[in-house]
């Protein structure tokens, strides 16, 4: 799964109209913070629950991005620069996640998100609570969204509110 999640950011970085060779792709911001939470992933997966927690704080302790043992993503997950970003463990996600800088998905009174395929989340942005991000919603900087995101919709503001992207 990591070689889907490394092929997706460097579609990303292409679609920007930079040189995306592989060894760029792993070595850009974010990479290592992927990379170790796939491997947390697999060793929660064999059941060695401490080898995971112990690659989750080497995560934290390298990229200074937090994400909880049990949190779950779909192939195409990207993480373009991992400072701050916190993810509660409860969470799940679907296909082709990215998420930028600062980013913070948390529960509220221990119901967590759930984020479907083709979700884009910008910078310091919030998703807090038992809320469902339908598929191709993009969230906007600093947003912070307690309410469902309806599909194909951006999600902006404080709190967020939906518009729905145009039809083209």
């Amino acid at each position: 799964m990591i070689w889907t999640d490394l092929k997706r950011k460097q579609a990303i970085y292409m679609a920007d109209g930079s040189n995306a060779s592989m060894l760029r792709i792993f070595m850009s911001d974010g990479t290592s913070a992927m990379c170790l939470y796939r491997t947390m992933r697999f060793f929660k997966q064999i059941k060695l629950s401490p080898v995971a927690y112990l690659v989750a704080w080497l995560n934290k302790f390298l990229n200074g991005c937090v994400i909880g043992i049990n949190a779950h993503f779909d192939e195409g997950f990207v993480i373009m620069h991992p400072n701050g970003v916190i993810i509660n463990s409860k969470v799940q996600g679907g296909k082709n996640v990215t998420l930028e800088s600062g980013v913070v998905i948390g529960d509220n009174r221990g119901r967590s998100p759930t984020l479907q395929d083709n979700v884009f989340v910008g910078s310091g942005a919030k998703i807090i609570g038992e809320v469902i991000i339908e598929n191709n919603v993009d969230i906007g900087a600093n947003a912070v969204v307690t309410k469902d995101a309806p599909a194909r919709s951006v999600m902006l503001g404080i709190p967020a509110v939906a518009k729905l992207k145009d039809k083209q």
